[in-house]
């Protein structure tokens, strides 16, 4: 009986692991609010355009994140057999 590890048998494919280190995605959300003068709704306004950006920010990270994912695939896949 010979053994795969002492023949000249060809190694098995190597397999490719995916691991995305990239954040969850989740909802942005804001809060309600039922402003009752103008200066309440100025600031509801500034709220609501602070969540915006902080939505924003994240939205480009995973983008980002999942762009770095795709060009280091693009670089494993293209390697010479």
């Amino acid at each position: 009986m010979t053994l795969s590890g002492c023949g000249s048998v060809r190694p098995s494919p190597e397999v490719q692991l995916t691991v995305s280190g990239c954040p969850r995605v989740t909802q942005c959300r804001l809060e309600r609010s039922a402003p009752r003068s103008n200066g309440d709704l100025n600031a509801v306004l500034d709220e609501t355009e602070a969540a915006w950006a902080v939505c924003a920010d994240k939205v480009d990270t995973i983008i980002a994140c999942q762009e770095r994912d795709s060009e280091q695939t693009a670089v494993l896949t293209q390697r010479p057999e």
